[in-house]
């Protein structure tokens, strides 16, 4: 059966409008890095400074309430009959039953097969899509649906509420993605989340160079792999995660159960005084 032709949307931020799209060709990103030729005030960079701000405010808003996700990556150039279509649906399924969000970046490909799973088996579909100079709707499994103008504003929310990071076989975009968070939580600027690689024949040549290269010539150090897991097994993948988030919600438990320990010496301390 032919495919339902999605309607051209209008982006304005992270608000989505079902109509015509961005007609100049130039992306925000693109404007923000060559602004050369000055209109008027709404072509600064003193006002793109603001527009940024007001689109991390919206991010941040939509996604308040969301509670534990897991963010999954992959080529938005998958068809639906491709095998890692279907483990991407099979996995966000099986997370959502285990009470996770799913975010994407709301493309087609394996961000549509991910935003599938996630809504068929009932649970939160977000969709965090990007201006590009080519249309990318947001895919119709979409729930909680975003349009970001900025790359970076895009990429602090697929961190900042994901508790572990999905890379499905894909291309510069999902590279980016990956090497971005590994980069993250070995500087040690975020809490270390698991970072699953799905597709061990598709990852192995690059892993291979890795272990060649960067580990052989010691500019990266041997226990930085073990921030990657490595399968092709959707119930692997969905257990490292879940185990991982059980972990952390165990330690945030047992630091709060101290903390109010400690309130409580401390409020006795003073009242014998």
């Amino acid at each position: 059966m032919a495919r339902k032709r999605k309607e051209p949307e209008h982006r304005r931020g992270a608000v989505v409008v079902r109509g015509r799209g961005t007609t100049d060709g130039r992306t925000e990103d693109a404007k923000l890095l060559h602004s050369r030729e000055l209109i008027g005030f709404q072509e600064t960079d003193t006002w793109r400074t603001l527009r940024i701000m007001g689109e991390f405010v919206e991010g941040f808003d939509a996604l308040a309430e969301v509670g534990p996700a897991i963010s999954i990556f992959g080529s938005a150039r998958v068809g639906r009959r491709n095998r890692y279509y279907a483990a991407a649906r099979r996995l966000a399924a099986a997370l959502v039953k285990e009470k996770f969000a799913i975010i994407t970046g709301g493309g087609p490909g394996i961000m549509e097969a991910a935003n599938r799973g996630a809504k068929e088996a009932g649970g939160l579909s977000i969709g965090a899509n990007i201006e590009l100079p080519f249309e990318q709707g947001l895919n119709e499994y979409v729930d909680l649906g975003m349009e970001f103008r900025y790359f970076f504003v895009r990429k602090v929310m697929f961190v900042k509420h994901a508790e572990g990071f999905v890379i499905f076989p894909g291309g510069f975009g999902t590279l980016d993605e990956l090497f971005e968070a590994l980069t993250l939580i070995q500087t040690r600027k975020v809490d270390h989340f698991p970072v699953v690689l799905y597709g061990k024949e598709y990852w192995e040549g690059m892993l291979q160079w890795i272990r060649d290269k960067p580990l052989y010539e010691e500019k990266i150090s041997p226990e930085d792999l073990d921030l990657l897991i490595v399968t092709s097994d959707v119930d692997e993948a969905c257990e490292a995660l879940v185990r991982h988030h059980r972990s952390r919600e165990q330690a945030r438990r047992e630091a709060a159960s101290q903390e109010a320990t400690r309130e409580a010496v401390q409020a006795a301390d003073a009242g014998r005084t």
